[in-house]
């Protein structure tokens, strides 16, 4: 069994519980929390505080952290790594590159794998972007987000000033989804292929204006696209906003030979964006053990991890059944 432990109770680390209880070769030992432990009730794995982390570390084979990208996992990550093989799903792509060097050089110091930036997107998106470019090396891809609701994008609305809950919605352009499916000449650009939709709930007597400004003018998050900030009570989000589904496609569109042209796309309908990102990084947490037990140390990427290292079946099983 591989010994999983789970850093960080909200939304995706609840979903990663649920991914844990389905795959037959994996245990969730333990919650790990800033809150007080007594005030967190799981499925039935015991629950610690994260400054007691340390007295895991001989009793975890895997750690997944749960945090938010914006401000949780860049010290999260490098935390763990420095106790356990670990894995995240850090999603600012502008930043991957240094929380990569942040979470290598941790890793490499205690001799752990930490695979970082799984998930769906990046993830999985990713794997077929790279897919899709080397099967069909003359072409573009482009990939369309939602429409659905973004946590890390949500969570950031939450850490402004004066915000107390709030929802993101990603929309992809419609027409220029079907242009691009179409093979159509169209110009690509942030603003062109997404917008942003924002719902969010504000204390009482705070400066809406300011928190306006601050959402449209966030880099990395909203000051590229067309962005809608809308403010409604704690009523209106639960009752109308509840859920979190989302999804997306990547689309490769490429010629073979002159006026052959070939298109891949690779599609994702979610009904629970945590429940799907945790099944991911659930699955990305068996492969960094794989990567572990073979030496490996340091950070590693989804391009790192073959499907093997990913299935709970065995080679042999592989071949014979999907291969």
């Amino acid at each position: 069994m591989i010994r999983v432990a789970i850093n960080g109770y909200g939304n995706l680390g609840r979903g990663a519980e649920q991914a844990i209880a389905k795959n037959e070769d994996m245990e969730l030992v333990v919650v790990f929390t800033r809150r007080d432990p007594a005030t967190v009730t799981t499925q039935g794995a015991p629950v610690a505080h994260v400054d007691d982390m340390p007295a895991w570390a001989d009793k975890v084979d895997v750690c997944l952290n749960c945090g938010g990208s914006a401000t949780d996992l860049i010290e999260q990550t490098p935390a763990a790594a420095a106790l356990f093989n670990t894995v995240d799903s850090f999603d600012t792509h502008a930043r991957i590159p240094e929380h990569f060097a942040a979470v290598d050089a941790a890793a490499k110091a205690s001799g752990h794998v930490a695979l970082i930036s799984t998930g769906w997107d990046p993830g999985l998106f990713s794997m077929l972007r790279v897919l899709g470019e080397a099967v069909l090396p003359d072409g573009a891809t482009t990939t369309f987000w939602g429409p659905g609701v973004s946590q890390g994008h949500s969570d950031a609305l939450r850490r402004i000033d004066g915000v107390v809950d709030a929802k993101q919605y990603t929309r992809p352009v419609e027409a220029t989804v079907a242009a691009v499916k179409a093979g159509d000449d169209v110009e690509l650009t942030t603003r062109s292929m997404h917008t942003r939709e924002c719902y969010v709930v504000a204390e009482e007597g705070a400066d809406l204006a300011r928190i306006e400004r601050e959402i449209k003018e966030m880099p990395n998050y909203f000051a590229d696209y067309d962005t809608t900030v809308n403010f409604i009570t704690a009523e209106e989000l639960a009752a109308e906003h509840a859920g979190i589904p989302h999804g997306g496609t990547v689309v490769r569109r490429g010629h073979t030979s002159d006026g052959v042209a070939e298109t891949v796309n690779f599609e994702l309908q979610l009904d629970s964006n945590p429940e799907f990102t945790g099944s991911v990084v659930a699955a990305m947490g068996r492969a960094a053990v794989r990567l572990a037990a073979r030496g490996e140390s340091g950070a590693r990427t989804v391009f790192d991890v073959t499907l093997a290292d990913l299935s709970a079946k065995t080679s042999q099983d592989l071949r014979a059944h999907y291969l």
